[in-house]
């Protein structure tokens, strides 16, 4: 592949609710772009990017994707990304990397629950982002209604750039309001005309509504449009990138991807909008630029194993990677050797000699890297922030039927884990059992599955259980603990007094030190905190972890020859422990925001069934027809409620979750 310079380069991610369409957007501009030759369908299982034999059966996307293509004399290296709320931990890595993203909105449904969480992560990250509404050719499908959501849900300034040609059904273009020319589409081609007269009018409208707006937002746009009452379409796109880029405002196309329309426009609103590697701050406390002649800086965001080895993927801050190279894992302190690089087209790959600056690529060599990990010159060290990965909230037991597999059970366990960072593998104290952690049902079930596929495993899975956690109600004041310990030689003494309240607002863990008088000096403070954190990993009701509790060390003293940081955080330790068991706890369970779309004709055995559930209805409204309900419902009633709605609406029912945090404990 032909070399991009840097302004030439879009790293963007595709990001939506499931079913919204983005695998479909992501194989159409596959297609205009000439990486591919034959359009794959979702419902056929023959796309590029879901080529996972489960994404392909269950027409969903599971992991994410890289591809590149080239427009305009653009190289685009685009993350096709999951939509389905228990892989949203694949969105957080890939957006940790990406300079922008593609938000893929459904025009009949509008803004929906996992669209709402995929967006406040792009948020988190920073990442500027266009909006393209989807769908535009199906019953209801309204451009005006969804970004009415988006102002309404998302808090977002939107900026829409299209008017369609035709509702629903006749759906055939769109209007471009910023070269105010029509584009339609007959068969897949696109032909540019004059707009339609029918639509000058509104379309002149929307132009001025449009032009007003970004004047308000941006200077040199509203220099302009008071010198001359209007914007040029020079301005206005200058004007719509510098928008986007800070995150002031988003632009929206809309279209049919299915159809192949409005397709082009959004690559050219790609290419003019989103940003390139130059246009993100430099990494490494602002010193690491995206230059190919810095010293290198890369960010593992994928670890991936193959038939033929292990593929590492990495996002290329800064320098230049060759192969042949040796870098320096920043998380273990190793380096590792790079025997390939190579670019990656979902499943299939091509072999580069060079990664730059820009570049989103896969390694072969390294065999210790994990997600999340800094690549660097050994020569000039630096850490990039990794991606947070997400606590899980789902447990099974796993167990090899035959004992002879248990290593073999183990191992692909291991590789999992190590491919996916929130899952996670550990052994029950108490039953000894292995039991494997997810952020839903349908991710452990799809972990599952690749054990008995790819590793060729009879495995036997235990009923599904959620993660509880343990907080304060009411604490305690004054818990006075003393640690000592004399067998022979150096003793150990810590004495501490803790207050412990419950943690006001949101958060885990509050630790506060108001001794004075240099009594326990700030080492041992240091130490007593520790300790304390040690004690959450189990509370007293149950053995789950302990979170929403203030600690405050209020009095203490040392010994001049037996006080040590371990005597004082093993002291932490015990008086938390105690203080926690003389405490008024309780149990908090995960809930979920559950939206349920069913007909109308089953909306009352479908309420019933949700307070049978103990969830509590937020929301219900009809839509075309269609009854939609949200609920917040605990986790643990939520197992096995898929096939129950199914069964209560004879197969038309549909619901989504996202997290909603932990509440305590009804049941």
């Amino acid at each position: 592949m032909r070399a991009f310079p840097n302004p030439r380069v879009r790293n963007l991610g595709i990001l939506a609710h499931v079913d919204a369409g983005k695998t479909t957007v992501t194989e159409r501009i596959l297609f205009l772009t000439g990486a591919v030759h034959k359009r794959g369908e979702v419902h056929d299982g023959t796309t590029v990017t879901d080529f996972d034999p489960q994404e392909r059966e269950r027409g969903i996307t599971i992991s994410s994707a890289a591809v590149s293509a080239s427009w305009d004399g653009h190289r685009l290296a685009i993350v096709d990304t999951p939509g389905h709320v228990d892989f949203s931990d694949e969105v957080e890595r890939a957006l940790r990397v990406l300079d922008g993203a593609v938000a893929v909105f459904d025009a009949v449904a509008g803004v929906e629950p996992q669209s709402e969480t995929v967006w406040r992560q792009a948020d988190r990250h920073g990442v500027p982002r266009i909006a393209f509404v989807n769908k535009m050719d199906r019953a209801g499908a309204d451009l005006d209604a969804t970004v009415a959501s988006m102002r309404a849900r998302l808090g977002a300034v939107v900026l829409p750039v299209q008017l369609p040609v035709g509702r629903e059904d006749g759906f055939r273009g769109v209007v471009d309001l910023v070269r105010m020319r029509a584009y339609m589409w007959d068969d897949g081609v696109r032909a540019e005309t004059d707009v339609p007269a029918r639509l000058r009018q509104e379309a002149l409208r929307r132009r001025r509504d449009l032009e007003e707006r970004v004047a308000e937002l941006h200077p040199d746009a509203l220099e302009e449009f008071c010198a001359t009452d209007a914007l040029s379409g020079a301005t206005l796109t200058r004007a719509l990138r510098a928008l986007t880029l800070d995150g002031t405002a988003v632009v929206v196309l809309c279209g049919a991807a299915y159809r192949d329309r409005g397709v082009e426009p959004l690559l050219d609103a790609i290419v003019a909008y989103l940003p390139s590697p130059l246009d993100r701050p430099p990494v490494g406390g602002g010193e690491r630029p995206a230059d190919p002649h810095a010293p290198l800086v890369a960010l593992a965001f994928k670890v991936h194993a193959t038939p033929t080895g292990r593929m590492t993927y990495v996002r290329v801050y800064a320098g230049a990677l060759f192969k042949g190279d040796t870098v320096l894992d920043t998380a273990t302190g190793r380096t590792e050797r790079v025997s390939r690089v190579l670019r990656v087209q979902a499943d299939r790959t091509s072999e580069v000699s060079v990664a730059l600056a820009g570049d989103v690529v896969a390694l072969v060599g390294p065999r210790t890297v994990r997600a999340g990990a800094t690549l660097c010159a050994p020569h000039a060290p630096v850490v990039l922030e990794p991606p947070v990965t997400a606590a899980p909230v789902v447990s099974v037991a796993v167990e090899a039927r035959r004992s002879t597999d248990t290593g073999r059970l183990a191992a692909g366990l291991a590789r999992l884990a190590e491919e996916d960072p929130s899952l996670v593998v550990r052994t029950d104290p108490e039953t000894g059992q292995t039991v494997l952690s997810g952020l839903g049902e349908l991710h452990l079930e799809v972990a599952v599955e690749r054990l008995r596929r790819d590793r060729d495993l009879e495995v036997t899975v235990g009923r599904p259980r959620v993660a509880y956690r343990e907080t304060v109600v009411r604490g305690v004041t004054g818990l006075l603990h003393r640690h000592v310990k004399q067998d022979g030689g150096a003793g150990q003494f810590a004495h501490v007094v803790l207050d412990v309240a419950p943690l006001d607002g949101e958060g885990e863990f509050s630790f506060a030190s108001t001794v004075t008088g240099g009594r326990v000096p700030q080492e041992y403070v240091r130490a007593v905190e520790a300790g304390c954190r040690d004690a959450l990993a189990e509370g007293p009701l149950g053995g789950h972890p302990v979170t929403g509790v203030r600690v405050t060390l209020t009095d203490g003293a040392t010994h001049p020859k037996d006080s040590s940081e371990l005597a004082f955080r093993t002291a932490g330790r015990a008086a938390l422990r105690e203080a926690l068991r003389a405490s008024v706890m309780t149990l908090l369970e995960p809930v979920a925001e559950v939206t349920v779309t069913v007909p109308a004709e089953s909306f009352g055995p479908v309420l019933g069934d949700l307070a049978a559930r103990r969830g509590r209805v937020a929301d219900s409204r009809v839509r075309g027809g269609t009854s939609v309900v949200t609920a917040t419902v605990p986790l643990a009633e939520l197992f096995g409620y898929a096939t129950r709605l199914r069964g209560r609406t004879q197969g038309r029912g549909t619901f989504t979750t996202r997290p909603a945090g932990y509440e305590p404990c009804q049941g």
